[in-house]
């Protein structure tokens, strides 16, 4: 019996020895109390001191200088409906391209979506939002545009001379 008292003291003798050894490896422990409140909170040590952003560039348009394009009103320069702007394309570099017009049609109906440079488009006045942006095409040819559909080869109509090729860089 005394043999085995001696060697329950022994092992208890050496699993407290690991335990401060352990300790004394992953650092003090915490109280895991909770702490007093105090009026100020106590800040919280970085790890890295980490550089503040430098602050954002700010530009302010005059109210007669810009106006979204969205839903505006597209005229010929003879004043033909040409239809509304209801989609602007850009590409990859976040260039704008292209506008998408809604044309032709009665109240939505038998209308279809074409596509034209945006170089074909001039926003002479866009001050109010009644005044409509002028395009550089006659009805004719934007009646004979193929339709714009989503996830298809985009064909853009545009005025002579003013359109550029989009080249794909798969």
């Amino acid at each position: 019996m005394r043999r085995a008292i001696q060697i329950l003291l022994v092992g208890a003798f050496l699993l407290s020895l690991a335990a401060v050894a352990t300790r004394a490896e992953n650092g003090p422990q915490q109280n895991p109390s909770p702490a007093p409140a105090t009026k100020e909170a106590t800040p919280i040590p970085a790890a890295k001191e980490a550089t503040p952003a430098p602050p954002a560039s700010v530009t302010i348009i005059a109210p007669r200088e810009a106006h979204g394009v969205l839903g505006r009103e597209v005229r010929s320069p003879t004043n033909e409906d040409m239809g509304r702007i209801v989609d602007v394309i850009v590409d990859r570099t976040g260039t704008v391209r292209a506008a998408v017009i809604d044309f032709g049609g009665f109240l939505g109906v038998g209308s279809r979506k074409i596509v034209v440079d945006w170089n074909a488009l001039h926003f002479g006045r866009v001050a109010d939002k009644g005044d409509s942006i002028t395009l550089e095409l006659t009805k004719a040819q934007v009646a004979a545009a193929p339709e714009y559909k989503e996830d298809t080869p985009i064909v853009v109509l545009g005025a002579a001379g003013n359109l550029q090729p989009f080249e794909d860089e798969h």
